[in-house]
C-alpha cells in the first residue's frame, strides 16, 4: 500500500536547533497552549453526539502546533482572520472559551451572539478579526485590512490562515499580487493538509509546492516543518517582523495533517478517500507528543507539571461548557440587532 501523503520533516530532532532561543517558561506557555486546544477538541468530541452543539464543526486535532506557533508571534493589537477550521486560531489568539462555546450552543451569549456558529467566530478585545467558511473568503478582506493598516500609519500586521484549496480559488491570486504590489502587512499562512474535504491535493492541482507558487508573486515564501511548534513560530516571527518595518507581505506554507474528519467527531478514513495506514503513519508525528519529548528531554517539563495543567484544563472546560448550557437563547426583539439593511 503506498501512502500518499507522508511526513517529510525532522519530528522530534526538529527542535533542537531552537533549544537556546527562548527561555523555559515561554517553551512551556506553547506546550500549554496546544494541550489546552487539544483537549477542548476532545470534549467537544465527545459531547458532540448530544445534539446540543447546533453547527457543523471542523476540528484542528493534529494541527495545534501551526495555530499556537504563528499566533505566538502576533501582538494582541495585530488582526488575525481564518477559514472555516476556526478553534485553534481563536483560541491561540486569545479568543474567549465560554464565549465561543456559548457561540456553538446558539447561545446570546456567543463571541458573535449566536449568528456564526463554529465557522465564524470573532473576538475584536485580542485582534480575532473574523473568519469565513467560503473557500478563499478571508483572503482578500486581509488585505484590505493590511493595507488600511500601512495607509492610516499603524503598527499593526495582519496574518490570515488559510488551507491549500484556497491556493485555487482565483481571488487568491489576485490577493497575493495586490499585496505585493502594495508592500501590505500581510501575513499568508497556508496549512497543507493535503485534501479539500475529502478530494487529495493530487487530484486538484499539478505536482507542486504552494510556496514556490506564491513565490512567483514576488514575496518571501517559505515552506516550514507545520508539525512543529518551535519551527513555526521563528519562520511567522521572520515573516511578521519583515511586514511591521514595511517590507511587504510573506507566504508561509505549514505541511501538517487533520487527524479526524474533515467535519463532525471522528475519522473518515473509512469511507475511502484516504488509507488509514496514511492516518496512522501521521498519528506517530503528532506534534503535541512529539513536543512534549523533546520538553521532557530538556527537563523543561515532567508528568507532575502536566498533570497539574491537566487538572487545570478539565476544570476551566467543565466551567465553559456549564457557562454555554446555562446561558439563554437568542430572543425576538435580538434578531435585527446588527442588521444594516430591509
Amino acid at each position: 500500500m503506498t501512502i500518499r501523503y507522508q511526513y517529510k520533516g525532522e519530528g522530534a530532532g526538529g527542535f533542537e536547533r531552537y533549544g537556546s532561543a527562548h527561555d523555559s517558561d515561554f517553551f512551556v506557555s506553547l506546550f500549554f497552549s496546544m494541550l489546552r486546544i487539544r483537549r477542548i477538541e476532545e470534549e467537544i468530541e465527545r459531547r458532540y453526539h448530544q445534539d446540543q452543539m447546533k453547527t457543523p464543526i471542523h476540528l484542528v486535532i493534529g494541527q495545534e502546533a501551526t495555530s499556537v506557533g504563528a499566533c505566538a508571534a502576533l501582538r494582541t493589537s495585530d488582526l488575525l482572520y481564518s477559514s472555516h477550521r476556526t478553534h485553534g486560531n481563536y483560541l491561540a489568539k486569545g479568543g474567549d472559551l465560554k464565549a465561543m462555546l456559548a457561540e456553538m450552543h446558539c447561545r446570546i451569549t456567543g463571541c458573535v451572539g449566536s449568528r456564526g456558529g463554529s465557522m465564524h467566530l470573532i473576538d475584536k478585545k485580542v485582534g480575532m478579526a473574523g473568519t469565513s467558511a467560503i473557500v478563499g473568503g478571508a483572503v482578500p478582506i486581509a488585505v484590505g485590512a493590511a493595507l488600511a493598516a500601512r495607509l492610516k500609519g499603524e503598527d499593526r500586521v495582519t496574518m490570515v490562515f488559510l488551507g491549500d484549496a484556497t491556493t485555487e480559488e482565483g481571488v487568491t491570486s489576485e490577493s497575493l499580487n495586490f499585496a505585493a504590489l502594495k508592500k501590505a502587512p500581510v501575513v499568508f499562512f497556508c496549512e497543507n493538509n493535503f485534501y479539500s474535504v475529502q478530494s487529495p491535493l493530487s487530484t486538484r492541482q499539478p505536482p507542486r509546492d504552494l510556496h514556490r507558487w506564491a513565490a512567483t508573486y514576488q514575496m518571501p515564501s517559505v515552506a516550514v516543518d507545520g508539525v512543529n511548534v518551535l519551527a513555526v513560530y521563528d519562520a511567522t516571527g521572520a515573516a511578521v517582523e519583515r511586514a511591521r518595518v514595511g517590507d511587504g507581505p510573506t507566504f508561509i506554507e505549514a505541511p501538517v495533517y487533520r487527524l479526524r474528519a474533515h467535519g463532525g467527531a471522528g475519522d473518515d478514513s473509512h469511507t475511502g478517500y484516504r488509507h488509514l495506514a496514511e492516518r496512522e503513519h501521521w498519528e506517530a508525528f503528532d506534534p503535541l507528543a512529539l513536543y512534549e519529548h523533546f520538553l521532557k528531554r530538556k527537563q523543561l517539563l515532567d508528568d507532575q507539571v502536566i498533570g497539574e495543567m491537566e487538572t487545570r484544563l478539565t476544570q476551566e472546560i467543565a466551567d465553559a461548557f456549564e457557562f454555554a448550557l446555562s446561558s439563554p437563547n437568542p430572543s425576538e426583539e435580538d434578531l435585527f440587532r446588527h442588521v444594516y439593511a430591509e
